[in-house]
């Protein structure tokens, strides 16, 4: 099928709007790759993940920043929550100031536990009676048959989804035939390094707020989430490829551009829940952490580190200096 270029423009942008929650929301990756069936039954917890080799960075490698006071340290490392394993963001400079610090913290602390995943999202992404083929047309629900195959699923599988769901399954399963694999994210393979030294793991949030982020979400909010979903289908995995060759190079301008700048453009109300929000209450979170002392490392999606309502930005109108570490 051949498209004029306004239209493949579009599409670049609604796919970088979409895959804004794979930078922005921690859940993304644990929640996506779950077959429909896991939605419908118990699970089992799975065993303790060993810590992984990662291929070290040519260069600096991702953006890593500190804020510093008399007694305390906070380190933030921006993350992708889905990688192939054969991404090189290891960098000497990170590892040391993850080896260094007495907490770890993420956007939640068991980014892995999917016997708690599952029975969230049955409660909050499983709705029956209203089922997706009473909210879409036939050409969406064509075209979200299409795209579900792609996760091994087809429409009629998904219909019991909220759009929420649906929308957040489909932003990810292009990645699954590029060899993505949540895995090999950033927050699974720390969570396994600091469960072998002993470091504590702390989370900003609880798995259950995580879900009721976009659960809580209009459905009219849901429905723009899910068709812009939709329609960037196509161009998913070579957009995903531009945002974590920018995170992967440390190069913040470029990964403002392709993960924040178009989600607020194009989808104000995701923007808002997924990053504004939480940056805010993270923000004071961090102040209370830096009231403190010791040396703490921050590792959240890396859409939450970059633009003008960065956690970074947030904290300097609060006259809390950050650096970037060089």
């Amino acid at each position: 099928m051949t498209f004029s270029t306004p239209l493949k423009t579009r599409a670049a942008h609604l796919a970088r709007t979409a895959l804004g929650a794979v930078l922005g929301l921690g859940l993304a990756g644990a929640v996506v790759f779950q077959p429909a069936q896991a939605f419908a039954q118990a699970a089992e917890a799975a065993p303790a993940a060993a810590a992984r080799v990662v291929p070290r960075a040519d260069g600096a490698g991702p953006a890593l920043w500190a804020i510093r006071d008399a007694d305390s340290t906070i380190y933030l490392f921006g993350t992708v929550h889905v990688l192939r394993p054969t991404t090189a963001w290891g960098s000497a400079r990170v590892d040391a100031a993850f080896a260094g610090a007495d907490d770890i913290w993420f956007e939640v602390s068991n980014p892995d536990d999917q016997a708690a995943i599952i029975p969230l999202v049955q409660q909050h992404g499983i709705s029956p009676d209203r089922p997706l083929s009473s909210l879409l047309t036939a050409e969406e629900l064509t075209a979200l048959n299409t795209a579900a195959a792609g996760a091994g699923l087809t429409a009629a599988q998904m219909d019991i989804f909220r759009p929420w769901l649906a929308g957040l399954t489909l932003s990810v399963a292009p990645m699954l035939k590029a060899g993505y694999d949540p895995q090999s994210g950033v927050e699974q393979i720390l969570k396994a390094r600091a469960d072998e030294i002993g470091i504590p793991v702390h989370g900003f949030e609880t798995l259950d707020k995580q879900v009721g982020i976009l659960a809580g979400m209009s459905e009219a909010d849901q429905l723009s989430f899910l068709r812009s979903t939709l329609e960037a289908y196509d161009d998913a995995t070579t957009e995903l490829d531009a945002m974590v060759n920018a995170w992967a190079t440390g190069d913040i301008v470029t990964l403002e551009k392709v993960s924040v700048d178009e989600m607020r453009a194009e989808a104000p109300a995701v923007y808002e829940a997924l990053l504004v929000q939480r940056n805010t209450d993270w923000a004071s979170q961090i102040q209370k952490l830096l009231a403190g002392s010791g040396t703490a490392f921050i590792a959240v999606g890396a859409a939450h580190l970059v633009g003008d309502d960065s956690v970074q930005e947030i904290l300097a109108d609060r006259g809390v200096a950050v650096t970037r570490e060089e």
